[in-house]
Order: structure tokens, then C-alpha cells, then sequence
């Protein structure tokens, strides 16, 4: 079984920058991507970034693009989301999620497992 453990939110000012990392423990082989994912208060999850865990390919919801990063750490099982340039609208919780098949690694459905979710307050 996987578990997927974030950390790294909080609150910021507008313009600021906060780090996410989400440690992936337990084994299973196959991981084909992992991604970030959001969902503010009265909406819909949304997808933020992958990452595809062979090759690094990226891939960013355009309301992120040129803002934020996301990386990994395959020797570590950790992948990590960079935000600069925050604004208020990026306020949500952020969640990980990590899937094991080849699939659309940006649509929600397709990941098995999921992270408890970082809290990101950004004021303005």
C-alpha cells in the first residue's frame, strides 16, 4: 500500500513563494506519474501539475503556468511543488496523488492514491 504525505503549506502574502513536498512510503512498482491537485473552498478539485516518473515530463494547468514547479526526487519517492508569484486565487487545499497505470496523469479519476492535503492561505 502507498501513502503519500504532504507538507510545506501555510500562509504567505501575495507575490510570495511557498514549497510543497509530498514523501511517497511503501512499495510498489509502476508509478507512472504523480500530480498536484487543488480544491478551494466552494469548488471543484482541480489539477495543477504532473510529473511523469520516467522521463520528467510536465505538465501545468494553465493558471499556473510560468509560476509554478514541480519536480521529483525518484531515489527520495518525494515530488515537490514550488509556487512563486502566489495570488489570493491560489488559495486551496493542495493534494498529491500518485497513479500506477498509463493513463492521463492531469484528470483526477485516474490516480489511486492520494495524499490528507496541505493547507495554502495566500492574502492579499
Amino acid at each position: 500500500q502507498v501513502q503519500l504525505v504532504e507538507s510545506g503549506g501555510g500562509s504567505v502574502q501575495g507575490g510570495g513563494s511557498l514549497g510543497l513536498s509530498c514523501a511517497a512510503s511503501g512499495y510498489r512498482e509502476g508509478r507512472y506519474c504523480m500530480a498536484w491537485f487543488r480544491q478551494a473552498p466552494g469548488k471543484e478539485r482541480e489539477a495543477v501539475a504532473t510529473i511523469y516518473t520516467r522521463g520528467g515530463a510536465t505538465f501545468y494547468a494553465d493558471s499556473v503556468t510560468g509560476r509554478f514547479t514541480i519536480s521529483q526526487d525518484n531515489a527520495k519517492n518525494t515530488v515537490y511543488l514550488q509556487m512563486n508569484s502566489l495570488k489570493p486565487e491560489d488559495t486551496a487545499m493542495y493534494y498529491c496523488a500518485a497513479a500506477y497505470q498509463r493513463t492521463t496523469c492531469m484528470e483526477q479519476k485516474n490516480h489511486q492514491y492520494w495524499g490528507q492535503g496541505t493547507q495554502v492561505i495566500v492574502s492579499s
